[in-house]
């Protein structure tokens, strides 16, 4: 089971693209899924940053277990979960 968060239709907006990150995290959390799947988008790169810095909070570093940024697609970040 991978989830998957597109943010091309929210770039431009702050605050939404917070409570998608967060509520992705959320729900791959509860469902206990192992991958999820995070779109920026090519762009300037200043989206993908956004979300690179989300991730190193330490409130959602401790949720997860690495992060992957795409070697073949520079738009795309996986989030990788483990579970016992």
């Amino acid at each position: 089971m991978k989830l998957k968060l597109d943010l091309h239709d929210i770039y431009n907006r702050g605050d939404e693209i917070e409570r998608a990150l967060r509520a992705i995290i959320d729900e791959a959390v509860q469902k206990k899924a192992p991958l999820v799947e995070i779109i920026p988008g090519k762009g300037s790169g200043q989206l993908k940053k956004r979300v690179l810095r989300f991730l190193d909070r330490k409130d959602v570093k401790a949720l997860y277990h690495r992060v992957e940024k795409d070697s073949d697609n520079f738009g795309r970040v996986f989030v990788h979960f483990r579970w016992k």
